[in-house]
């Protein structure tokens, strides 16, 4: 028989959790964080879980008001659910100005401003819903060891003792927000690359010729940051698709479609050229890789994410068992009486938000996207399922690796495709209607699962301080309405900042119209927000409602995903994700994983108790969360200014060194191992 587990503050205690000063507190970091992380993501590509610095700043400020560890896990939970919101925002709402269903201004609109949040609402309320049924199904599963969910409870319980480490994360973050700064005044070059040509050879009666793509590791605090919080591992099978990508398939595309390819991209050469500048040759490999890469690593997400759906089948399936059978019993009035700390929403509730987000998926369907009742319909149901699988799916992959490794992109990009075929089957226009039918729903869907994967790892941390669940549930609730009105307004502020910033280099007035279905040369209206989820979401849904999808490319990702798997790789979906992210991001993501694997590597060395690795972790962790919140808080105030025409890169009027840049790596990677093992000596010495 089971030990029965007792929590950090028992259930039968009445303490302070659910106060105004807690709920405001966590709503402010909900919004803030949730910001950070719209900034990051739209950069790099990845979002970093929100509890940790959401924990200690909670801490910090709730410390004034005498506030409970309850409060605290309260503020943290509310705080962090930002982050999943903004998530959902970047991965998919971008694709309605990227594939240029809306134009800069309509972007720029109250309408897709109403709309847009809608569907960040609709999705945020589902991702709740679907929590609250589920929540005992992974919460109490001692199976799954919910590594960031341990150490947020780590981190209040040592605040209460007083040995909370916001010192760590305050001043990474005036590090970060520093460096980032430097960035912008041109102070060192953030980037190098060059194009390594390779002699050319007859086969077969064909010349072939071409090269490699060299380059280093994007100076940025945040991309260090996310690699050191996944780790050397995950880090590693992201840099192998770097590897894949840029140093097999590249080349041999490039070497095959040859010069008159590559002179085809020139727009300055006029006639067949025998000498190609590198530069032509490079700025070609890019286009192999926008043109023919990323559907292959589709292919390989779209297999990555349905094996990770096969891999959770037993604990999915039991789960949904439980939970279909308490329900059953709450509908019949035989509900058991529970403790504080094992209540969750009514199942009135629970239904009631359900159906709330599929009418508000109808509306956007049918009024918004002026759609037929039958697509509307399909269209709520859809979304209804394929919310609810892959919110259990999230759940899943945060109790095994944390809330920093959720693959919620490639969750997306499966309901997209499944989403996309289903409408085309039941008849969906094929022009820009049913494209934002297609991404609205894949939005909605995002939103829930990304979600359910913080509120899985926020409830747990919940669990193990004793919180009570259906408490912390309606702040989420709260906290995602919230979310949900401000991200769209973010996302405006920060394409707007990098449009003007690229006007204003370039000396253009306006960017060039574009119509739909026309992807603009890099990212969205600027060059530096990337957005390359929300730019697959819109290459994907185009292709396949327009019939215009090169499935030969995706099913290649298909089976070389199914190689990995057959080959024992357990997150195929890393090595994708790496094959998708620019070259440079990977490598500083991959520099970040070197300095942790160093960093245990020490560790280990000095054989330090159980005590002292967890002080090593926890003080790493918030290290490498501040970098992350540094860059991406001063990126966003940098986007503001942009607003008003006031731009920083113009301060200094100086050659910027790259070496520069390589040796403020250094030195971050020096403190980031220096200060957690300084930290856990002097614990041994006391």
């Amino acid at each position: 028989m089971k030990e029965k587990f007792v929590p950090e503050v028992p259930a039968s205690t009445n303490m302070k959790e659910f106060t105004l000063r807690a709920l405001l507190t966590g709503l402010i970091l909900s919004v803030i964080l949730g910001a950070a992380n719209a900034y990051l993501g739209l950069k790099s590509g990845m979002t970093i879980a929100a509890t940790y610095p959401a924990a200690v700043i909670g801490m910090a400020l709730l410390r004034f008001f005498k506030g409970t560890v309850l409060e605290e896990n309260f503020t943290r939970t509310v705080g962090s659910i930002g982050e999943s919101v903004a998530a959902g925002a970047i991965f998919t709402l971008p694709a309605f100005y990227i594939v240029a269903i809306w134009d800069r201004d309509v972007f720029n609109s109250a309408g897709s401003y109403l709309t847009g949040t809608l569907i960040l609402i609709a999705g945020g309320l589902l991702g709740v819903m679907f929590v609250a049924l589920l929540r005992r199904m992974l919460v109490e599963d001692r199976e799954l060891p919910f590594p960031e969910s341990t150490a947020a409870a780590e981190i209040h319980k040592s605040g209460q003792s007083g040995g909370g480490g916001s010192k760590y994360l305050f001043s990474s973050m005036i590090a970060g927000a520093l460096v980032t700064v430097a960035g912008e005044l041109k102070l060192f070059a953030a980037g190098w690359s060059c194009f390594f040509k390779t002699s050319a050879a007859a086969i077969g009666g064909k010349t072939l010729e071409g090269g490699f793509y060299l380059g280093g590791p994007t100076v940025s605090p945040a991309f260090m940051g996310v690699g050191y919080i996944i780790g050397p591992r995950l880090a590693t099978l992201s840099f192998s698709g770097l590897v894949l990508a840029w140093g097999v398939l590249a080349p041999l595309l490039l070497s095959v479609l040859g010069a008159d390819y590559v002179n085809g991209l020139a727009v300055n050469v006029k006639n067949h050229l025998t000498d190609i500048s590198p530069l032509a040759w490079q700025n070609a490999l890019s286009a192999v890789r926008n043109d023919y890469i990323k559907l292959i690593a589709i292919g390989g997400m779209l297999v990555a994410a349905c094996y990770t759906l096969y891999r959770m089948r037993n604990s999915l399936g039991a789960g949904l068992k439980r939970a279909f059978k308490d329900l059953g019993k709450a509908a019949g009035g035989t509900a058991e009486q529970v403790e504080r700390t094992e209540k969750d929403l009514k199942t009135a509730w629970i239904l009631a938000g359900i159906c709330l987000s599929a009418v508000l998926t109808f509306v956007i369907v049918y009024f918004i996207f002026k759609s037929s009742i039958l697509i509307a319909t399909v269209a709520s149901t859809v979304m209804i399922i394929l919310a609810f699988l892959f919110s259990a799916v999230s759940g899943y992959l945060v109790g095994i690796i944390g809330s920093s490794n959720n693959p919620v992109s490639g969750l997306t990009i499966t309901a997209l495709v499944v989403t996309a075929l289903i409408l085309v089957i039941c008849g969906v226009t094929r022009n820009s209607e049913g494209v934002a039918i297609v991404l609205g729903i894949a939005a909605i869907v995002c939103v829930a699962a990304a979600v359910g994967g913080e509120m899985f790892q926020d409830l747990k941390a919940g669990h193990i301080l004793g919180g009570t669940p259906w408490k912390m549930q309606i702040g989420d609730i709260v906290g995602v309405i919230l979310s949900g009105c401000v991200m769209f307004g973010v996302l405006i502020i920060l394409n707007e900042g990098d449009i003007k910033n690229y006007l204003h280099i370039n000396g253009l007035v306006e960017l060039s119209p574009r119509k739909f279905g026309e992807l603009p040369e890099a990212g969205m209206g600027g060059p530096r927000i990337v957005a390359p989820q929300a730019t697959l979401m819109a290459i994907l849904a185009t292709a396949i409602i327009k019939g215009t999808m090169s499935w030969i490319l995706v099913i290649a990702g298909m089976v070389l995903c199914a190689a990995f798997i057959c080959m024992g790789v357990k997150s195929p979906m890393l090595i994708f994700v790496g094959m998708f992210l620019p070259f440079g991001t990977v490598c500083a993501i991959f520099i970040g994983g070197l300095i942790k694997g160093i960093l245990d590597f020490y560790a280990a060395r000095r054989k330090y108790g159980a005590g002292q690795l967890a002080s090593v972790e926890n003080t790493g962790v918030l290290m490498a969360s501040g970098l992350i919140a540094g860059e991406a808080m001063t990126g966003l105030l940098i986007a503001a200014f942009a607003i008003f025409e006031i731009f920083f890169s113009e301060t200094f009027s100086i050659s910027p060194s790259y070496w520069t840049g390589l040796l403020i790596l250094a030195v971050m990677a020096f403190f980031l191992v220096r200060i957690p093992l300084r930290k856990a000596a002097k614990q041994k010495t006391e």
